[in-house]
């Protein structure tokens, strides 16, 4: 058994010291571009400004013959573009694939000084972060890079679901998690053929009004996910790292895309995936807190003091619960009012009113 002493050291020679706490970050969205697709690649200078990610993504929706393609376009891409402040991610081939290994040797080696985060999909179990960890470090220490790259585990197997404490918890590297609803499905044999969102025959029926069964009833959707969801979000929470809502495939659905991402928010995730240019406005206004509860949560922060005790605003009773509640939504709208300026003043404004 590993010492825990051992945890925090570098896995080769040369190697980045592992990092002690996953800096937080704004990620209210991972917007994906494939890469290697010429046309996306030329809007990159332009959508990078307005997303907190973007990740070059190498694994589904890449056909197998355009794979090195977009492996080579992710490569040209980060050297010839400014990001600032946007997080640039990439998601790899699946560990059980033919181009997995080479997209790590080409991609850290090549770009590793600008990569921030590597997206590992189908991961089910702390083995697979453990080879990615270790393999990392050997990259790092080649290229000569200064600060480790996080990992981030997509979590889409029954497996993966029953190891995901393990997984949160297998490496200093973990960044977060994200849920990939299509292939958890398919593991599951799940009888749905959605990305995500709920299904209109996953529901609950009221009881009968009287004898007749038959008569019409009340009926309410369910949340395909919720127990998934919440599983995920303690596991991150307790080692430290970030939860993530993955994608909503229906593009034209944006209602049923905000209520999602919104379940997510308030569930305790950061962020969500973006699949398309209008799931980017969506997923900013959901996973950022609204100026009324940021002004509510700032109010009640003042008037508990050093937070211990009760009062009473409003005729609603706070205590230290509350005030620690209110503290992860102030924290959250300083940290993205740095980064929107729009945002910013909203929150300005809502606080004066």
């Amino acid at each position: 058994m590993r010492s825990p002493k051992d945890f925090f050291r570098p896995l080769a020679v040369g190697a980045p010291t592992p990092v002690r706490e996953v800096p937080f970050r704004p990620s209210r969205m991972i917007h994906f571009f494939d890469p290697g697709n010429e046309k996306m690649a030329a809007k990159v200078p332009a959508i990078a400004p307005t997303v907190d990610v973007l990740l070059g993504n190498l694994e589904d929706a890449v056909a197998a013959d355009r794979k090195e393609a977009a492996r080579s376009g992710l490569v040209k891409i980060a050297k010839a573009t400014d990001f600032g402040d946007t997080q640039l991610w990439t998601r790899i081939n699946s560990l059980d694939s033919p181009w997995a290994l080479d997209d790590l040797l080409t991609l850290v080696t090549e770009i590793g000084d600008k990569l921030d985060v590597i997206m590992v999909p189908k991961v089910e179990g702390a083995e697979d972060i453990h080879y990615v960890d270790r393999l990392l470090a050997q990259l790092e220490a080649k290229a000569q890079i200064q600060r480790p790259i996080l990992v981030h585990a997509i979590l889409e197997t029954a497996t993966g679901v029953a190891n995901v404490e393990e997984i949160a918890g297998a490496s200093p590297r973990m960044q977060g998690i994200s849920l990939g609803p299509a292939d958890l499905a398919a593991s599951r044999r799940m009888k749905t053929t959605r990305v995500g969102g709920g299904h209109p025959g996953y529901l609950v029926r009221e009881d009968p009004h009287g004898a007749d069964t038959d008569a019409p009833r009340a009926t309410f959707q369910q949340d395909l996910w919720h127990y998934t969801l919440a599983r995920m979000v303690d596991a991150c929470a307790a080692h430290g790292i970030l939860p993530f809502y993955g994608p909503f495939g229906d593009i034209k659905d944006v209602t049923a895309c905000e209520d999602q991402f919104r379940n997510a928010f308030l569930l305790g995730c950061v962020g969500a995936w973006s699949l398309h240019p209008v799931q980017i406005a969506i997923a900013k206004k959901v996973f950022s807190p609204a100026p009324a509860d940021v002004a509510w949560a700032r109010r009640v922060i003042e008037a508990m003091g050093d937070g211990t005790g009760a009062v009473m605003i409003d005729g609603k009773m706070q205590d230290d619960a509350t005030y620690k509640q209110c503290q992860v939504v102030a924290e959250l709208a300083d940290a993205l009012a740095a980064r929107d300026p729009e945002l910013r003043d909203a929150y300005a404004a809502a606080e004066k009113e």
